[in-house]
């Protein structure tokens, strides 16, 4: 009789070989003999055995925007994200279905820390007139001068200068979000991972979640960085880079998913308009490590218009115009905003420059304002704490545009995304060094567990030794690396394995996306189905037909009966040029599951109107990995 190994264990690479039940040692066998015959498949392993499931971007009652509206604390958030339960703004009870392992509470920089004083009667605030003057009208009892006020203070944001500037407030609130980090730390069992977010107010987002490998002591040596004091993202990487030489630790940027920028997250200039400087594209490359794929204000991996041949690109699709709805967005914005675009200016810019600014790994995270990382379907409360759970929240305005035809409308909202971490160990300083060499990867809410490994020597039975992560690293490099100098005149070879989350949809199926760039300079993609489930056949144009829909919306329900646990596969490129730089990233896809509107349409018993979706594809993206050419 044997032992199967367990699915979670074996994606983790920590699969038991099958165990006979009477081989216990004999009297007779000595130590050394026993070490001989018989071994732990776990010992020696250096490798991340893991993953860890948080979210960079989660916004409390300390950011002025999300102040306005929720009441939900620090404290509150990290309570919330351990798998405590919590009331939500508006009186509701609120619990994730599982623990995170980590989290970032990244509250905007600009006039940190400001709406718990000014409602508190903080007197330092209130010496400020235009802080009496706040205080005194949100705290009138009138609902509606409370909300034309606190509209007031996030239109604030967009100036030059803060409307209320002191030094002292910020620095009191500061110190106690990141004393309040140090309690809630807790190396082994959470990770509490100090940030904020530099928030370059405008109509064009290109904001930044800033992340420390650091504790306490050394975060304090410095205050937020905020858009008052600049603008300008180089003047940011200066201050990261100064935090470094002066406190001796380590930090980094997170871009902010750029679908809103109008073009101007992946600008292949610098800030200024003028041509890319070298040394600023590596401070680039230096910092921002990651990028933010997919979160709650839409997808930014692909887009149909730029990926025509690709089924998938159109998933929440947010391009009508930038954040505020005031510019309308054009076809020539859209390479500079979405993150498979991206990548392959990169491998271009690397040819002239020498230096890839975009040279990104791949996250989700929510950018939730409600002090509450909810990224599941079921389980969704939204962008702010303006409109929770209710049956209208689907036709509340998220983005009142001045023209019509840019309003965002909450159907539109995303539930997701988080990110998954492959590190050693859960620790702050653990989870920061796998962000650093990119060894994660994003999610539209679900945890499903991804591994994907590049390299030269993988050959096919590899895909059925049940110990993916013991190969991958073995014989290859994992998502985030580089492929190493190709031996001979073979093509890479890559592994990847994806695992179901238990409490989501089956997976449909496992691709790989190549991007390169062609030798006249022109940019060039394949989406690669390598793994699917049934006895589905790809078509005589390559397409594989779809994976079926089981999903019963008016009950907001559906049934694993299609799909697959679990996929692993071995591919190795068909079309590799040694010649041309490229990258490869796995997606892989679930069967069609119930959106968070069908929940609620169920829940409430309302009717939404029909271009509102019910059902939903949800994903993962792994991070890339690279080849360049010799010399």
């Amino acid at each position: 009789m044997t032992r199967t190994p367990s699915l979670i264990a074996l994606l983790a690479g920590l699969a038991t070989p099958a165990l006979a039940q009477d081989m216990l040692p004999s009297p007779e066998h000595t130590a050394t003999k026993f070490q001989a015959d018989h071994f732990s498949p776990y010992a020696g392993r250096a490798f991340p055995t893991r993953v860890l499931w948080g979210d960079t971007h989660l916004h409390t009652e300390v950011s002025v925007d999300a102040g306005t509206m929720t009441r939900l604390s620090q404290e509150d958030a990290y309570r919330f994200a351990r798998g405590e339960e919590v009331t939500t703004t508006h009186g509701l009870r609120a619990k994730l279905s599982r623990p995170l392992d980590w989290l970032v509470i990244a509250d905007h920089a600009e006039m940190y820390g400001l709406m718990p004083q000014l409602l508190a009667g903080n007197q330092d605030i209130l010496s400020n007139p235009t802080g009496k003057e706040w205080h005194d009208k949100l705290t009138s009892g009138d609902p509606q001068v409370a909300f034309d006020t606190a509209m007031e203070i996030v239109a604030s944001l967009s100036g030059d200068v803060p409307p209320i500037d002191n030094p002292k407030a910020t620095k009191s609130a500061w110190q106690e979000y990141t004393a309040l980090a140090e309690r809630y730390n807790d190396p082994g069992s959470f990770s509490a991972i100090i940030g904020f977010e530099w928030t370059s107010i405008g109509a064009d987002n290109i904001h930044r979640n800033i992340l420390f490998r650091d504790d306490a002591d050394l975060a304090n040596m410095v205050l937020p960085f905020s858009q008052f004091d600049s603008k300008n993202p180089e003047d940011l990487w200066a201050y990261l880079a100064d935090y470094e030489d002066r406190s001796g630790g380590d930090i980094m940027a997170i871009a902010h998913n750029g679908n809103l920028s109008n073009g101007r997250m992946f600008a292949t200039t610098n800030f200024d308009g003028s041509p890319l400087d070298p040394e600023l594209a590596a401070l680039r490359a230096r910092f921002e490590k990651v990028y933010e794929a997919t979160q709650i204000k839409g997808d930014g991996e692909a887009h149909p218009m730029l990926s025509p041949d690709d089924e998938f690109a159109d998933f929440d699709t947010w391009d009508a115009a930038n954040l505020n709805g005031t510019v309308a967005k054009t076809p020539e914005m859209l390479p500079h905003e979405y993150a498979r675009e991206a990548l392959k200016l990169g491998l271009e810019i690397e040819q002239d420059l020498g230096v890839n600014p975009f040279k990104v790994g791949l996250i989700g995270s929510t950018d939730s304002h409600t002090g509450m990382a909810t990224a599941e379907e079921e389980n969704f409360f939204g962008k702010h704490s303006g409109v929770e759970p209710e049956p209208n929240r689907w036709e509340h305005m998220v983005i009142e545009a001045p023209n019509p035809e840019f309003t965002i409308y909450g159907w539109k909202q995303a539930a997701g995304g988080y990110a998954g971490v492959w590190a050693t160990e859960n620790t702050r300083e653990a989870i920061w060094d796998a962000f650093y060499r990119r060894e994660v990867y994003a999610t539209t809410g679900p945890r499903m567990t991804v591994r994907f490994f590049g390299g030269w020597d993988f050959a096919p039975e590899d895909a059925a030794s049940r110990l993916p992560a013991d190969i991958g690293y073995a014989k290859g490099v994992p998502m985030g690396g580089d492929l190493p100098a190709a031996r001979g005149e073979g093509a890479p070879t890559f592994l990847t394995a994806a695992l179901k989350d238990a409490y989501s949809g089956n997976l449909d199926r496992i691709q790989i996306v190549k991007g390169w760039v062609n030798a006249d300079g022109t940019r060039d993609e394949k989406v690669y189905d390598v793994s699917w489930s049934g006895d589905r056949a790809p078509d005589a144009n390559g397409k594989l037909p779809a994976v079926g829909n089981t999903v019963d919306v008016p009950n907001a329900t559906w049934t694993n009966s299609i799909g697959a646990p679990e996929l692993l596969s071995y591919w190795q490129d068909p079309d590799f040029d040694p010649a041309l730089p490229a990258f490869y990233y796995a997606r892989v896809i679930e069967i069609p599951t119930p959106r968070w509107t069908a929940y609620e349409a169920k829940r409430f018993g309302v009717t939404m109107d029909p271009e509102v979706p019910m059902t939903v594809q949800e994903r993962a993206y792994t991070s890339p990995i690279w080849y360049m050419p010799k010399g």
